[in-house]
């Protein structure tokens, strides 16, 4: 069974024509399925007003749809959203006339210049995104592994219990796993796994779960919660750590910003404490103080937001060790 998250970016709605709609909130999920495999649709609600929803879809993704009309800053901000999530692989379909030549300046040096245009036909496209979500080779189960689940979405169900949503975003989990909750170090039991709807014994990478769970009440947990039991994880109010600036960036960080740390499912505000340039202005040093415990792995990266930049809301993104 493969699985393909893909974000789509375009006009409302448009991810109706390619799944059957599912949870709905500031994201809103889409599922195609077709034998044992599936394509989990993820389109963005509430923005351009809200950043957070761009950023999930984005940061959840293993490739992109953006479907364009016309050329815009909301056009750019997808840019260097998918940019600095580094979502490599996608698809673009161009409306009004629209051609290859017009989007090429915005989209080099980008990981969009490796994407496809296509045509508007989402009877090919269901297809095309199948046969990539079959071609994935499953992990096949190893003794002892590790794995790392984000929730995106929590309640009660009677009968059950807490059930989360969410996504394997490393190494695997199984039916009767003892996890930990993080931020907090709770430990719950996973009672069962269902992928799109059926049930399932394990779940790796890039499946997109449902779990119900044994020791934990909904009210308990909260979006960009973590569920693992990798002995790596990392927990941190205070991060210290190598930024990277997008082109764009107009001036430098200063002291007193606040900024808002995306990685996972978290959308963080933090405040700059410290800057260090060393004479390289669009690779700071950052010391920043975060709202609430920040959850991740070394090596990861995570994105910074400045919601009060105007058209520019994308910073760039910071080394997390």
């Amino acid at each position: 069974m493969g699985n393909l998250n893909v974000a789509v970016l375009g006009p409302t709605g448009y991810a109706k024509d390619l799944g059957k709609k599912g949870t709905e909130s500031d994201i809103i999920f889409y599922n195609l399925k077709k034998g044992e495999d599936t394509v989990t649709f993820i389109e963005p609600a509430r923005y351009p007003e809200r950043l957070a929803p761009l950023f999930y879809a984005a940061s959840m993704a293993d490739e992109a749809i953006i479907v364009l009309n016309e050329i815009t800053p909301i056009f750019g901000e997808w840019v260097l959203m998918l940019d600095e999530t580094g979502v490599e692989r996608g698809s673009i379909i161009l409306k009004n006339y629209l051609t290859p030549a017009d989007l090429a300046p915005l989209l080099r040096g980008t990981v969009l210049e490796g994407y496809e245009f296509i045509d508007d036909d989402p009877i090919a496209l269901r297809e095309r995104l199948i046969a990539r979500a079959h071609a994935r080779k499953a992990v096949p189960p190893e003794a002892g592994a590790r794995g790392t689940v984000t929730i995106d979405h929590h309640f009660n169900v009677r009968g059950i219990g807490t059930v989360i949503l969410g996504g394997v975003v490393r190494g695997e989990i199984r039916k009767h796993d003892i996890l930990t909750v993080y931020p907090g170090e709770r430990t719950v039991a996973v009672r069962s796994i269902q992928k799109h709807d059926d049930d399932f014994d394990r779940a790796a990478e890039g499946d997109r779960v449902g779990l119900a769970l044994k020791n934990i009440e909904s009210e308990d947990l909260d979006r960009g919660y973590v569920l693992s039991n990798d002995p790596a994880i990392c927990v941190g109010g205070r991060i210290k750590a190598r930024a990277t600036l997008v082109r764009y960036w107009p001036a430098p960080i200063t002291p007193g910003m606040v900024l808002h740390l995306g990685h996972w499912m978290q959308f963080i505000p933090a405040r700059v404490e410290a800057v260090q340039d060393d004479g390289e202005r669009r690779r700071p040093t950052l010391t920043l103080a975060l709202e609430k415990d920040l959850v991740y792995l070394p090596g990861d990266t995570a994105v910074l937001h400045y919601l009060e930049g105007g058209k520019l809301r994308i910073a760039g993104h910071i080394e997390l060790s």
